[in-house]
């Protein structure tokens, strides 16, 4: 276990204040652990564990709980008399209505509420009107590449060999331990099995499982580059299949609605509008494309892929830039300042450099400008910074 420091920073102003704290992200990104971790902090600060209630609504042993009266029964019984309440609900979505049992303890009693989910919908306005109380929302994801580097800082002190391993295999706590090929992958296998399965075919009642794992393969292979409903129809027709688009947009809202998928909007920087077509999609973690593909040789969809979601860590809102008739890998917004970033592997040759910055040189704007690969020679130019993409990614 590490400490997830910069979630707990942002956390941490928000405890003992009259808020739901929801902290939402894709199955095992590790959101128990920082549950633990946030427990670990209050009884540091003098919390006895008879004012903590703790419960993990996938622990097949407290299924009961999962119906509300019960769970409200439990809760109410275990109360602490000796001042303020700690409740934490892992996995809060598996219970039916359960936004009625936490509204009713928000209101009523002297408590601290902490929920985390794997959902969506945890993200979104949905949950403003099901918790009349206030609350406050938290993304996590799988591990960064510098919390990555500080798991196995002990065991392996190689940069250059640990973004390798990162890059194959992504950043879920739970494969942390294992340095085995097989037993890595066996685990990204049960995991993308249960997001797929179990979050998103048996609940949607999705009956023709064959096409819908040719889907997830699809945008698994197509991650980083321009979403297309026609794109898709056409792949399936070649297979002699067909899917209305009405399936292909149901589909990806399935996909986004567990966070196994993200979409980045297109915005014209000359015309300044967002663009409503051809999203760019990206995945959760590398690792759970690993189980379909070999991400070694898709380095290049990969490493935007991580500097994507790297943004997302780091409190930015990403969307793709075009402008004229060239694309701006990602736009990053974060309280009205503007980064501008180019994502390549290698850029050895003059045509590479000349390709890369191009876009950056046609805006006409002040906003910091970079360009980040892999390379280890500077090759900043035209007050556009070159930054080596592991540096970048270690620098927070």
């Amino acid at each position: 276990m590490i400490l997830r420091k910069s979630y707990l920073q942002k956390i941490e102003p928000f405890i003992d204040k009259d808020l739901i704290k929801v902290i939402v992200g894709i199955r095992r990104s590790g959101k128990s652990t920082l549950m633990r971790q946030i427990i670990n902090k209050l009884k540091n600060k003098g919390i006895n564990d008879n004012q903590i209630i703790y419960l993990n609504f996938e622990d097949y042993r407290i299924r009961e709980y999962k119906n509300t009266k019960k769970l409200y029964h439990y809760i109410e019984n275990n109360l602490s008399s000796e001042g303020k309440t700690y409740i934490f609900l892992d996995e809060v979505q598996e219970v039916n209505d359960f936004e009625k049992v936490v509204n009713s303890f928000h209101a009523m009693h002297n408590v601290d509420i902490y929920l985390t989910g794997s959902n969506s919908k945890m993200l979104s306005g949905e949950y403003a009107s099901l918790l009349t109380g206030r609350y406050k929302s938290f993304e996590i994801y799988p591990f960064s590449f510098k919390e990555f580097v500080e798991f196995h800082s002990k065991k392996n002190s190689n940069i250059e060999s640990l973004f390798n391993i990162y890059i194959k295999y992504g950043g879920f706590p739970i494969i942390q331990n294992f340095d085995n090929h097989e037993e890595k992958l066996s685990l990204l296998r049960d995991l993308y099995d249960s997001v797929v399965i179990n979050d998103i075919l048996q609940r949607h009642e999705i009956r023709n499982i064959h096409a819908f794992d040719q889907y997830i393969s699809y945008i698994l292979n197509t991650v980083s580059t321009q979403f297309s409903a026609k794109n898709i129809s056409n792949y399936f027709k070649k297979d002699g299949r067909s899917m209305s688009k009405e399936t292909l947009y149901n589909y990806i809202y399935y996909l986004k609605e567990v966070l196994l998928i993200y979409s980045a909007k297109r915005y014209d920087l000359k015309g300044k509008k967002l663009l409503t077509t051809n999203e760019k999609y990206f995945v959760n973690d590398q690792g759970l494309r690993a189980v379909k593909f070999d991400n070694i040789k898709d380095i290049e969809k990969i490493l935007e892929n991580i500097i994507f979601f790297e943004l997302l860590r780091r409190g930015y809102e990403v969307t793709v830039g075009t402008i004229n008739d060239k694309e701006i890998d990602f736009i990053a917004t974060l309280n009205n300042t503007i980064e501008y970033y180019q994502v390549s592997y290698l850029m050895e040759t003059e045509k590479t450099r000349k390709r890369e910055f191009s876009s950056l040189i046609q805006i006409n704007d002040q906003y910091p400008k970079f360009v980040l690969s892999l390379d280890k020679i500077d090759f900043s130019q035209q007050g556009i910074i070159h930054k080596n993409i592991i540096d970048f990614l270690l620098q927070v």
